[in-house]
């Protein structure tokens, strides 16, 4: 669930989505947002044929990190009334069954890992950028997410211009790659666009103000992914959300170019992700899978007779 969308799927055992939805969010009311995936999530059930207590396994995915000892989910601004105390707990009413919660942008790194260009890659990460700017970490093939949850929050890398703390909850590569930011570059050179989409459009109609504009965001990408790469030397960086994943025909280039000069070794690997806006959904699903099935089989173990 993120500012914009809500997507829901429902899937059996084997994998097989069996019922889904995808609507616009609500999210910019704590209790909204809440009754709207409870009403989707009773939909897809019935649709299914099953009662809420059939479901073995819930796995959510949202921006931020979730605060175990407060119960709140922190460092997501774009969901309003979530960093308050015991909030992620009211999720165990949208269905009844047992829940986990991760980080959105770690479960687009797994769905990557499982369903798209991470398939066979032991060090690669995926690097989100629309709304917001995440980026989920893989290391000898498995997800990393540090000692808080919140390996990959670089959001906060101080790449860009201007104060980091003009923009109270928001980092200040966030600030100045975002689509927001990406418009407030526009703004500032003269440009008049709605949409971040507007400026990439422009760019590839032959607008020279959206070329400087899609410049300004490469180098700022390319600087984060400089960052990135001295620490973990990944061996692929894969861009996704809105923006990573729809404009990468205009940033890859320029991106990898750029990055071939800040690094001392041999860059990353630099592609767009295939899964589009399923990143999320589909990792949810290669996560829950896993989890599901361990947790059907310890089922049936107890329930067998002995002797």
């Amino acid at each position: 669930m993120g500012r914009a969308y809500v997507r829901l799927a429902l899937a059996d055992l084997v994998g097989e989505i069996v019922a889904r939805r995808d609507e616009p969010s609500r999210a910019g009311s704590y209790d909204a947002v809440l009754d709207q995936l409870s009403g989707i999530a009773a939909e897809l059930t019935t649709e299914a044929g099953l009662a809420p207590g059939d479901i073995t396994l819930t796995v959510f995915g949202t921006p931020g990190i979730h605060d175990k000892e407060t119960g709140a989910l922190r460092v997501a601004p774009n969901l309003p009334g979530w960093e308050q105390a015991g909030a992620v707990e009211r999720l165990a009413d949208v269905i009844g069954s047992p829940y986990v919660l991760e980080n959105d942008v770690d479960l687009a790194a797994v769905g990557e890992g499982a369903y798209g260009l991470g398939q066979g890659v032991s060090h690669f990460v995926f690097v989100s950028i629309g709304t917001g700017i995440g980026m989920g970490v893989v290391i000898d093939g498995k997800l990393y997410r540090g000692s808080q949850g919140a390996a990959g929050e670089i959001s906060y890398m101080p790449v860009g211009e201007g104060d980091p703390l003009i923009n109270p909850g928001r980092g200040m590569f966030e600030s100045v790659a975002s689509a927001d930011g990406v418009v407030a570059t526009a703004e500032r050179l003269g440009m008049a666009a709605s949409t971040a989409k507007d400026v990439f459009d422009a760019a590839r109609a032959g607008s020279e103000t959206a070329k400087r504009v899609v410049a300004a965001e490469a180098d700022h990408v390319a600087h984060a992914l400089a960052g990135v790469t001295a620490v973990l030397d990944p061996e692929l960086v894969v861009l996704g959300g809105g923006i990573g994943a729809q404009a990468g025909d205009l940033l890859i280039g320029p991106v990898s170019e750029r990055l071939g000069s800040l690094v001392a070794l041999r860059p990353p690997r630099i592609e767009a992700s295939t899964l589009g806006a399923d990143a999320v959904l589909l990792g949810a699903l290669a996560f829950g899978l896993t989890t599901a099935r361990d947790l059907v089989f310890e089922r049936a173990v107890a329930m067998t007779p002995l002797g």
